[in-house]
């Protein structure tokens, strides 16, 4: 029996913790019946300095979820119709988080989320109390690969050659 996440697992950086999450269990509790999913693709968006990440422009309403402790959850909407499901990395007021970019047999995050039923009501939720969803460790993975992350060539040349998405 697998056993829930706890706070030790996300309280640390990001770039530690994205290629943790490979492999390891979303469960999502819909109307009292339970899913799992594997993590299998993840971007790691770290702190104000990283032009790629929302909180380069400083602490705002919409990055608020970004600054909680690890093991919360950051949501936001893009093109008016894709929730993109990331989650909190490292210690409160330090703005890092993990987009979950595919799952195994739902790749791209937009379908992924629509696949877990999230949306802006799961913002700032916690995973490490939530009813709805929260992650256990599943699968052991050996060979994790990183390659650049995906859409962010407006950070520019530096930030655009990070290789902070890992994948499976």
């Amino acid at each position: 029996m697998s056993v829930r996440l706890l706070h030790n697992f996300y309280n640390r950086d990001v770039l530690e913790l994205a290629p943790d999450l490979l492999g390891k269990k979303i469960i999502r509790s819909i109307n009292g019946e339970v899913f799992e999913y594997f993590i299998t693709e993840v971007e790691a968006y770290r702190g104000e300095e990283d032009r790629a990440c929302h909180a380069s422009k400083g602490r705002t309403k919409r990055t608020e979820a970004m600054y909680l402790e690890g093991g919360h959850i950051y949501m936001y909407l893009i093109y008016g119709m894709y929730w993109m499901f990331n989650i909190v990395a490292g210690t409160e007021g330090i703005p890092q988080a993990i987009l979950i970019r595919s799952l195994k047999d739902f790749r791209g995050p937009g379908r992924l989320s629509r696949e877990l039923r999230l949306d802006k009501s799961f913002y700032g939720e916690s995973l490490v109390t939530s009813k709805r969803i929260w992650l256990e460790n599943g699968i052991e993975v050996c060979d994790i690969k990183k390659g650049r992350r995906i859409g962010i060539d407006y950070a520019g040349e530096i930030w655009k050659k990070k290789e902070w998405r890992f994948f499976i």
